[in-house]
């Protein structure tokens, strides 16, 4: 056995070279191909770190992650992302 049997990398966990072949409408900031929104897990993921997002971003990204959301049929709870999407 080897180590990556006793350490299995977690599914929502992207290695470089995944994130690399996405293409950039899976991203929550297109432009700066951050916040991989691809699945339901990185859509929550997307949710839980909204707030680290840069300013000028977040109306855009709430967007993106509620359209997503709602393609995938997660349930966004935050607030301030519905806030930010109105915006």
């Amino acid at each position: 056995m080897t180590m990556s049997d006793f350490n299995p990398r977690p599914s929502d966990k992207l290695t470089a070279s995944e994130r690399k072949e996405l293409d950039t409408s899976e991203f929550g900031i297109p432009q700066l191909r951050e916040f991989p929104i691809h699945d339901a897990a990185h859509v929550r993921a997307a949710e839980a770190y909204f707030r680290y997002a840069p300013e000028e971003y977040k109306a855009q990204l709430a967007r993106n992650i509620l359209a997503k959301a709602h393609l995938l049929g997660v349930n966004v709870k935050s607030p301030t992302i519905l806030e930010w999407a109105e915006k």
